[in-house]
């Protein structure tokens, strides 16, 4: 990997991705090198605990391209993963992807936003007017109950918080150090305690289809939801921290 900072730094993390994760990075890479001629760019695979050769084929995509590196965290949490990416990464603008998305039109919307100056913060809402979420019915249900319980419990005022982000990094590393909880509730503590500490933000409609089943069943990840739900309202709502 080159020692020049890179102008971009997109974050994935990846969890048994052994089937889609060389063909996503390729085409990300290829879409990244169209986009503009010369943006320097660095793709970070943020490994969570895989039982299948995620780490392998990781390790050998670092090995063939040099803006490609990962890390393995050893245990499943996309939190914990994510959080550490966006500590690790050297861009100078942090792109937060899903492997099955990899979303080209939200990095160039979101890039000239960056770039702009006007904002540190953009957010792609699967839930806002101009969205386009093509989700399993539950899968959409799921989001927009979470969505309500954090407006309710925690004051967020916005659509989505979990997915696609883009931001300054040197304005948003100081809040991700910040955040108490890991897990699937990392994303939404990270976007919220923006908004409570006047980040300047935005949030831009996406469009998102699965492209295959998601690696982590939908019941299995309750219960931990609606426990960090309590931690985050007890530390960011009573203690006020």
């Amino acid at each position: 990997m080159s020692h020049q900072r890179p102008e971009i730094t997109v974050v994935i993390p990846v969890y048994n991705e052994e089937q889609i994760l060389a063909g996503a990075v390729a085409d990300l890479r290829a879409g990244l090198m169209a986009l503009e001629p010369n943006l320097s760019f660095e793709i970070l695979l943020a490994e969570n605990g895989s039982s299948d050769a995620t780490v392998e084929i990781a390790a050998a995509l670092a090995e063939d391209h040099p803006e490609v590196s990962y890390f393995s965290l050893g245990e499943p949490n996309y939190g914990a993963a994510l959080r550490r990416g966006i500590l690790e990464a050297r861009g100078l603008f942090v792109m937060c992807d899903e492997i099955d998305l990899c979303d080209l039109d939200f990095h160039a919307r979101a890039l000239r936003l960056l770039r702009s100056g006007e904002v540190d913060l953009v957010v792609g809402s699967k839930a806002m007017s101009g969205a386009a979420d093509q989700r399993p019915f539950v899968r959409r249900m799921a989001t927009l109950t979470i969505n309500g319980l954090l407006r309710l419990l925690l004051d967020f005022r916005g659509t989505d918080t979990h997915g696609l982000k883009a931001f300054r990094r040197d304005a948003l590393e100081a809040t991700a150090r910040r955040c108490v909880v890991d897990k699937d509730l990392f994303a939404s503590e990270f976007v919220i305690r923006a908004q409570r500490e006047f980040i300047r933000g935005v949030e831009i409609p996406i469009s998102i289809e699965e492209k295959r089943p998601p690696s982590i069943q939908l019941a299995n990840r309750v219960p931990r939801v609606l426990r960090d739900l309590a931690r985050l309202f007890y530390v960011i709502r009573l203690r006020r921290s």
